[in-house]
């Protein structure tokens, strides 16, 4: 997956973003089955022969997968695995493996889970240590019971150990035959890993791989009625990234051109078109004159009075009426419920979400169709992969153009949806009869992206500083913190706030966290919290340096370049942005100050002032940064350069404060310090 475009927002909400995401998702139990695409991973430099490496807590020492696909499609996976405990963490990383599977279409078992003690001994798990439980993210919704996992407890394990396992799963009709994607293991942590594909040789499937897995042996069997064909990797820790050297026979394969692939490894028979078919079938089969659906969109729309107006009311419903139950797109085999029983359960995955507005939105004369969203522009070059769909949204047209709806994101303001799915492509679902086309999802956003952050502090004489800190923000970072106040209890806001204020570069104790409705997304989304930090300065040093307590300013990444030139064309800045920054800071009575000079820098692509003054016992300080366009030509790099050079410098000014009781140099007491010059570069 291609890294999500830097936008220019502040520092502060850039690293909140991953703060939260953190403090909502910790480490897990160690998942053997992959539940979502993962993105494509760096490859690592093998260490220098001098380095100590420290000891990992565990090492796989073999990783062996077998496949094989039959003729009507079905397929039988068989994994290998024998690990070595190093120490006391392995231990307790593979005290329980859990496996997600869906057993409308798969089975999963274990014929064998052995743990070989370091002292001599073997020891057989018994099928008691075995669980079957829904995923978790079912777990309060009936209808998707079949979505599990399967957990292996590991009792007794230690240091020295050797852990061996094999799972077996069985695919039954699956929603798309001739299909898999591996990764390979990209660091030390595996010391041998195979990986074969046995298939029928009329499948016509045919690998498509990563650098790491370009280099692999074909063989063909059953020359008779059935043909076969066998694909075979082997990787060893320590090789080169291309892979090992050719075995006897093998044919080196390389990467297609300018492809990205999601996985080291896919075989697909699939084309665009079988992607999106499950989802047109059950949109034939709504009965858009059910009174269920027809009567509840008329009854939701009463008072809207224009298309839009009525789309908007079905959006708003489907959104926060019926709650989203997290599941990637596809985890249920795209077997998709009927509208009229999302709609009386109250709840869904994103598919059953979308096409309930689209049954809602077509039974009074809306087109709101479903569209799958992929990963990445370059998927579309070659055969189609399922784990290139990210997600799933709705696109209706209107004259103003069209407007694309993300309804599993229950607090998302309409025609708003979130920054990584923007610009990608997305196959269609027009209603049935229609042609099926792909469409990149907008770039913009239903209104101009804003944010104000006020500061409105105090130092006492005693060097402790108490502030008020408030956000109004509209935009990315809007969307952001109304999943993170939406999704966390009430009693746990203080704790976001805190991640909010750590990101801002505030230490100290947060009380009075108050935040708008997630829900009430007409509006932009504020945020206050009220912040102590004793000992904030100390007035015995001469003078006190303190910094603008404002959050800095984040800008969009230098351009990258190689040897040979620019990796791109252009610099990327992001969905454009205003953001405004204020500071009040009240002092002892009689404190001196000088403040920085302010700076004012102006392009064609972005703007940016500052202001510091002082006044009855008071400093303000302000910052104005506003991106006008989207990206600029690499022609202009070194302009952008000087620009974030003034930003930067600009924000790296100080406050000097001296206390009453303390002689002030001539120099710090001037009353010309509380001008507010201008600098323009």
């Amino acid at each position: 997956m291609p890294p999500v475009k830097q936008l220019p927002f502040s520092f502060s909400l850039r690293l909140v973003s991953v703060l939260i995401l953190i403090w909502f998702f910790p480490a897990q139990t160690v998942r053997c089955q992959k539940t979502a695409s993962p993105a494509t991973k760096p490859v690592q430099k093998p260490a220098e022969p001098s380095e100590k490496q420290p000891e990992l807590p565990a090492q796989i020492e073999l990783l062996e997968t077998h496949v094989r696909f039959e003729a009507n499609g079905d397929s039988r996976k068989e994994v290998h695995t024998r690990v070595r405990i190093n120490n006391e963490l392995g231990a307790t990383q593979f005290a329980r493996l859990a496996f997600d599977y869906n057993r409308s279409f798969q089975q999963i078992e274990f014929p064998l889970v052995r743990v070989t003690h370091e002292g001599g001994g073997t020891a057989d798990i018994l099928p008691s240590a075995i669980s079957d439980q829904p995923n978790p993210a079912v777990a309060n919704a009936p209808a998707y019971q079949d979505v599990r996992v399967k957990s292996l407890r590991i009792l007794g394990l230690a240091p020295g150990d050797v852990l061996e396992y094999r799972t077996v799963t069985t695919n039954s009709s699956p929603p798309f035959a001739f299909y898999i994607s591996h990764d390979v293991a990209h660091d030390n942590i595996v010391s041998e890993e195979i990986f074969e594909v046995d298939l029928p040789a009329a499948s016509k499937a045919v690998p498509i791989t990563s650098r790491i897995a370009q280099t692999y042996e074909t063989k063909k069997s059953d020359e008779g009625e059935n043909p076969r064909v066998l694909y075979l990797w082997k990787w060893s820790s320590g090789l080169e990234a291309s892979g090992n050297e050719p075995a006897s026979g093998s044919i080196a394969v390389p990467s297609p051109p300018n492809l990205a692939v999601q996985s080291d490894i896919v075989l697909t028979t699939l084309q665009w078109t079988d992607l999106v078919e499950p989802l047109k079938y059950s949109l034939s089969k709504v009965d858009l004159r059910t009174p269920g659906i027809r009567g509840k969109a008329q009854n939701l729309t009463s008072s809207a009075t224009t298309q839009e107006g009525k789309l908007r009311l079905l959006y708003q419903f489907v959104s926060q009426k019926i709650g989203t139950v997290d599941l990637r797109v596809g985890a249920t085999g795209f077997r998709l419920r009927e509208p009229v029983d999302v709609l009386s359960t109250g709840y869904g995955v994103p598919e059953d979400k979308s096409v309930l507005l689209f049954a809602l939105a077509e039974s009074i004369g809306i087109d709101a169709a479903p569209a799958l969203v992929l990963s990445a522009n370059s998927t579309l070059l070659h055969g189609a992969n399922p784990s290139f769909l990210s997600n799933i949204l709705n696109v209706a047209r209107f004259d103003k153009g069209p407007v694309w709806l993300d309804p599993c994101v229950e607090v998302a303001p309409f025609g708003m949806v979130r920054p990584e799915l923007r610009d990608k492509p997305a196959l269609l679902l027009s209603p049935p009869n229609d042609v099926q086309s792909i469409e990149k999802v907008s770039t913009k956003l239903p209104f101009p992206a804003t944010q104000r952050v006020n500061v409105d502090a105090a130092i006492t004489v005693g060097g402790v500083l108490s502030a008020k800190v408030s956000y109004l923000i509209r935009g990315d970072n809007e969307l952001l913190l109304r999943v993170a106040f939406h999704q966390a209890p009430r009693e746990k806001w203080n704790e976001v706030a805190q991640l909010l204020a750590l990101s801002d570069g505030f230490r100290g104790k947060i009380t009075n966290v108050s935040a708008s409705d997630p829900y009430a997304t007409k509006e932009p989304f504020t945020i206050e919290y009220e912040i102590t930090q004793a000992k904030f300065v100390d007035w015995s040093k001469k003078p006190v340096r303190i910094p603008a307590l404002l959050p800095q300013l984040g800008l969009p990444d230098p351009p990258a370049t190689t040897p040979s030139g620019p990796v791109h064309s252009t610099i990327d800045l992001g969905t454009p942005l205003d953001v405004e920054t204020h500071l009040t800071l009240h002092l002892p009575p009689g404190t001196s100050v000088r403040i920085p000079t302010g700076t004012s820098v102006v392009r064609d692509y972005a703007t940016f002032a500052s202001r510091y003054e002082t006044g009855d016992a008071a400093v303000t300080a302000s910052r104005h940064l506003n991106f006008l366009s989207r990206e600029i030509s690499y022609d202009h790099a070194a302009d952008y350069f000087a620009f974030t050079r003034a930003v930067q410098s600009d924000e790296a000014q100080e406050f000097f404060l001296e206390k009453p009781d303390t002689p002030v140099p001539a120099k710090l007491s001037h009353p010309a310090a509380s001008s507010g010059a201008t600098n323009n570069n």
